[in-house]
């Protein structure tokens, strides 16, 4: 980025076009109803299906790893039917972030779970949300249950529209930094609901530690249990299912397993992914199956996301992996 006169900084103009294009789409997209919305982002995930390339390869990997009990032919079936409903996800942003918040909040058909959401007389909650299902949607729905800071990400382009977005039913969006963090304390010591997505991959190595994901080491958060132990506050999980023919949406909240506040730091990550993995399963095909949850590897474990596009290369990868896992946790 380049400095104009007044010291702010200009963005590039190849920025500037995908951000006005990505804006002008998602404004076409809000507008038809949510039956056509799922109908293009169907029809945008056959698409993805329909040749090699690293979203699908990404998918098979994850899911071959994870779920080991089904065999190669039902892998490949559920990673389809996942491509299908990623793309369902990622159209179906536009229309919850663009239509009134009363009309995203209306397609919520029924909650499960939800005396979870009661929080103690002056004692926060925890609420985390995994990349399953409509997450915008439960983000959406837990701060219009009452004060809630919610853990955020700036992003390079369509920042503004994300934060506006997001914060419509009066969540206040805290950024991924030590401020952001101060914020999430704050808001649980005074009894509010802090939201977190708990699956993605940290960057930095403080503050994280491998854990089994679906038995396989994943480099896991320690947020959640530092927030915990220092406030006190509970903590839950919280998902969007989405119904099949159109019909909205299930919230979901399961109470978290225990030992997530463990002053162990891997019984802490291992129960917080244990989290996930039940709400991964209540409705697999719509987890974020395409992101490269084990980029990051333990010493001598080899890469996972490398190599041929391909199934059959992926099956390949899985193996090598299996062997290395099954090794190392024989050995100790």
């Amino acid at each position: 980025m380049v400095a104009n006169q007044s010291g702010r900084k200009r963005r590039p103009l190849g920025l500037i076009l995908k951000d006005s294009l990505a804006r002008v789409l998602m404004h076409l997209v809000s507008r038809l109803p949510l039956p056509w919305v799922h109908r293009l982002g169907t029809a945008a995930g056959v698409l993805v299906t329909r040749w090699p390339n690293r979203q699908r390869r990404n998918a098979l990997l994850n899911i071959a790893l994870c779920l080991p009990d089904l065999t190669p032919d039902e892998q490949i079936r559920l990673r389809d039917q996942n491509l299908r409903e990623f793309g369902k996800t990622y159209f179906e942003i536009a229309y919850l972030w663009l239509r009134p918040v009363e009309e995203a909040l209306s397609l919520v058909r029924e909650v499960r779970g939800a005396e979870l959401l009661k929080r103690e007389p002056g004692k926060g909650l925890i609420v985390l949300s995994p990349h399953l299902g409509a997450w915008e949607l439960a983000g959406l729905y837990l701060a219009a249950q009452g004060p809630t800071a919610i853990f955020y990400k700036p992003q390079t382009y369509l920042d503004d529209l994300i934060r506006a977005a997001r914060a419509r039913s009066g969540a206040e969006l805290a950024p991924i930094t030590a401020k952001g963090i101060r914020v999430l304390v704050q808001s649980l010591e005074r009894g509010d609901y802090a939201g977190i997505l708990p699956d993605q991959e940290p960057k930095a190595d403080k503050g994280a530690v491998f854990a089994p994901f679906f038995g396989i080491p994943a480099f896991t958060m320690l947020l959640v249990n530092r927030l915990a132990r220092r406030t006190g506050a509970p903590v839950i999980f919280m998902f969007a299912e989405r119904l099949a023919q159109d019909a909205g949406f299930r919230i979901h909240c399961i109470r978290a397993p225990e030992g997530i506040d463990s002053e162990d730091d891997v019984a802490a990550a291992t129960a917080l992914n244990r989290g996930i993995e039940q709400c991964v399963m209540t409705c697999p095909e719509q987890y974020l199956w395409p992101y490269k949850r084990f980029r990051r590897r333990p010493d001598g474990a080899p890469k996972i996301y490398t190599g041929a596009l391909g199934d059959a290369p992926a099956f390949q990868v899985v193996a090598r992996v299996r062997e290395v896992v099954a090794r190392v946790r024989d050995a100790g």
